[in-house]
């Protein structure tokens, strides 16, 4: 007779770090893109309008929202290796198409495919991590998996940014990329295991009252969940931004590739780093305390962007913007997680991170159209002022210390 699925990382130690060693492959198809982009889009397509170049993050993030969200609503189904694997076969033309596209059309078309391969991935490997862990060490379960993910964000943006200033724009960069797919999943169909077992396991003892309707109350019907929700799509709103044009104000402060990819890795590199002890602060501290903080934090960094001007004080700001996310990214999944029984927890967070990767498409078209319009500076500034609005949200709507309502 199959022996019933313990929960707890220690009880399924060897699959729970084969998933932190995915999400960190998930991550780093990202991290290709984050720092040569503006150059790469003027020197390579001519492309020097900021909505036009940030049109790529749009494209990715419109479709990373609903694959996050189908993703949510299958899991369930389909089983959640058989949705990873999915994403990475998805994954695999995405930087051959990026190192020989000739017309910034097939550009938007890669991420488009990137960001349906990230939906699918990520939120499987997030699902699959709270499954295992149980609901008493699901935010430090979080932060390692949030923790390996944007790590390699910030690890691959630097390498990227390094071997374009050595070799090129293209193609060397985007051999990293074709490493990752293929590595990745090798790994997920051959060693992953479905955690639904878990899902049933755990269901037998939780008390968590059940959603009226899954998409209306994560969304805005719960205090909670929609208090978080609406924080999830400003953070990505703000990660829109600094992926699209914090790189575009570096070139105009005169800093070389070397330098932008340095910098532009700081800010996901400490991100991913914090995750490790905010994950685990989640699972003992309020999460309204955390969330509050961290909105505030991320704003008041942004602000400050435009008229900083040496390398180590925006190396500073862009380290307290990481700390600042390190803070809320953890805590949104553990709250969505906490405030949901396990049955409908998978399409909770497909519902949360539907609406959080929404944020990079709203992010680049503000952020764009601003920049456009009224400069760079304003745009930073706009970004800035909607997140402090964000952390006033959570301060005012969200009960108590954000626990289930």
């Amino acid at each position: 007779m199959k022996p019933e699925p313990q929960l707890g990382l220690r009880e399924n130690w060897k699959q729970f770090t084969l998933l932190v060693v995915i999400n960190a492959f998930v991550g780093g198809m990202v991290g290709l893109e984050r720092s040569i982009f503006p150059q790469y889009a003027e020197t390579i397509f001519g492309v020097t309008s900021k909505t036009a170049m940030l049109s790529f993050i749009t494209a990715f993030g419109i479709s990373k929202a609903l694959a996050n969200y189908y993703t949510g609503r299958m899991a369930n189904v389909m089983g959640r290796k058989r949705l990873l694997v999915l994403g990475w076969g998805i994954a695999l033309p995405v930087p051959l198409i990026l190192m020989s596209a000739g017309h910034w059309n097939w550009v938007v078309f890669a991420n488009i495919l990137l960001g349906v391969s990230q939906g699918l991935t990520w939120s499987s490997t997030v699902v699959m991590k709270i499954d295992l862990a149980g609901p008493r060490q699901r935010g430090l379960a979080m932060g390692l998996n949030e923790f390996s993910g944007y790590l390699a964000v910030g690890l691959v943006a630097f390498l990227s940014g390094f071997l374009a200033s050595r070799f090129g724009l293209v193609p060397y960069p985007f051999y990293l990329g074709v490493f990752l797919a293929v590595t990745g999943l090798l790994l997920s169909l051959i060693w992953v295991r479905d955690t639904r077992g878990f899902v049933h396991q755990e269901t037998r003892t939780d008390q968590t009252r059940a959603l009226e309707h899954v998409f209306w109350d994560t969304t805005l019907r719960h205090r909670t969940l929609s208090s978080v929700t609406q924080a999830g799509l400003v953070n990505n709103l703000n990660d829109g931004m600094i992926w699209g044009l914090f790189p575009a104000l570096l070139y105009l402060k005169d800093f070389d590739l070397a330098q932008i990819g340095v910098l532009t890795a700081i800010y996901p590199a400490v991100w991913g780093l914090g995750q490790i002890a905010t994950g685990k602060m989640s699972d003992h501290i309020d999460f309204k305390k955390m969330l509050f903080w961290g909105m505030l934090l991320q704003a008041l960094a942004i602000a400050f962007l435009p008229p900083s001007g040496g390398f180590w004080l925006l190396a500073l700001l862009a380290g307290l913007l990481g700390i600042g996310t390190a803070l809320v990214y953890p805590t949104f999944l553990n709250a969505i997680a906490s405030a949901t029984p396990p049955k409908q927890r998978a399409e909770s967070v497909g519902v949360f991170r539907l609406w959080r990767d929404l944020g990079y498409a709203f992010g680049a078209v503000i952020s764009g159209i601003t920049a456009d319009l009224f400069g760079l500076e304003a745009a930073i500034w706009l970004t800035a002022g909607l997140t402090l609005l964000s952390a006033g949200v959570i301060a005012l709507r969200m009960p108590g210390a954000g626990r289930p309502t």
